[in-house]
């Protein structure tokens, strides 16, 4: 009768449950968290990101590296310009079709029907553009 007696009362210890209320505060403080996280979820973030950035690609210039390319490139723009202009006159008056070469750009210019089209090719990764000047 003993053991029944026990088993009764263990069923019924067992039968009272204590509850108390859940309640969800998010973590992140862009959904309405505590802003002191903010600094705890960037650290984490950032220890788990793998990606690293490239460190010769944010080589800045010196001024005088800086000075150096920007007049060459106005040097080679006043060049192009020459050529440019001893082909073609005057935009609209122009006879014959003309083929330069600037370094690895080479340039191609004709007339058509939509105007002035000028294509420009780079021999050394094969990238292309094309401009067209639409007749006055």
């Amino acid at each position: 009768m003993k053991p029944k007696l026990l088993l009764i009362l263990f069923l019924g210890a067992c039968t009272f449950t204590y509850a108390q209320q859940f309640s969800y505060k998010p973590l992140n403080p862009a959904f309405g968290g505590d802003t002191f996280n903010y600094n705890w979820l960037l650290s984490s973030a950032n220890a788990q990101n793998d990606f690293t950035a490239d460190t010769e690609a944010r080589e800045e210039q010196t001024e005088l590296e800086q000075f150096g390319d920007r007049l060459n490139d106005q040097v080679l723009s006043q060049i192009s310009r020459a050529l440019l202009a001893q082909q073609v006159e005057s935009v609209g008056d122009f006879d014959e079709e003309g083929t330069f070469t600037f370094g690895t750009l080479n340039v191609e210019v004709f007339e058509s029907d939509e105007g002035l089209v000028i294509n420009i090719l780079d021999t050394s990764n094969g990238e292309q553009t094309q401009v067209v000047v639409p007749n006055p």
